[in-house]
């Protein structure tokens, strides 16, 4: 069952990236935007997949709270790329796929709205929208990490299967947040080419 799983997620996973690819590029009809918005579900793989790694090391929490051992509360083990596993992955890709529309929506429009004739009013758009769709951002990977935290302390039935889904959820939230900075400062390297050929024509 494992096996035929695994072959099955060979096909589904890259249909699943090619469709959010195609979603996102059909929005903005821009391949330039269609990439940097994919940077967040770069990011969110990476996070996950850095918290796989560190669930498999010895010194990970390796500490006390309060009279409980933080190692035996979260049962970190080394996990495996189970079926489990990749299905967190996908639910992943969709939540950081949210955030990354969300705020270059924003910026896209913000700065279309303005035309900045400079770097500093172009630098004043992004920063102006970013702050309008941070705590929008924020709460969302801050309510998805919270509410998985019950999850990776659960010891009940289904556990086994619950804690290895929600890992690469949790590590890949936690890194998804980075988007709120990659993806203005990515948009504004773009504006600011797109200034620099207006100024040169």
């Amino acid at each position: 069952n494992q096996q035929r799983a695994q072959k099955r997620l060979r096909i589904i996973i890259p249909i699943c990236l090619l469709i959010i690819l195609l979603i996102i590029s059909l929005q903005f009809k821009s391949k330039i935007f269609t990439g940097i918005i994919f940077s967040s579900v770069v990011l969110a793989w990476s996070g996950g997949f850095i918290m796989m790694w560190l669930f498999s090391q010895e010194w990970f929490l390796n500490f006390h709270f309060l009279g409980d051992h933080l190692r035996e509360i979260f049962q970190i083990q080394t996990i495996y790329l189970s079926v489990a596993v990749w299905v967190g992955f996908l639910a992943l890709f969709g939540i950081a796929t949210d955030d990354g529309v969300l705020i270059s929506t924003i910026i896209k429009s913000e700065v279309e709205k303005k035309q900045p004739k400079n770097l500093q009013q172009l630098i004043t758009a992004i920063i102006e929208a970013s702050t309008r769709r941070a705590r929008p951002c924020l709460m969302t990977s801050a309510t998805t990490i919270l509410v998985l935290l019950p999850v990776l302390t659960s010891q009940g039935k289904g556990a086994e299967i619950m804690i290895p889904m929600a890992i690469p959820i949790f590590g890949g939230m936690c890194f998804a947040a980075l988007a709120l900075f990659f993806n203005p400062l990515m948009f504004f390297l773009y504006y600011k080419f797109k200034l620099k050929l207006k100024s040169t024509i």
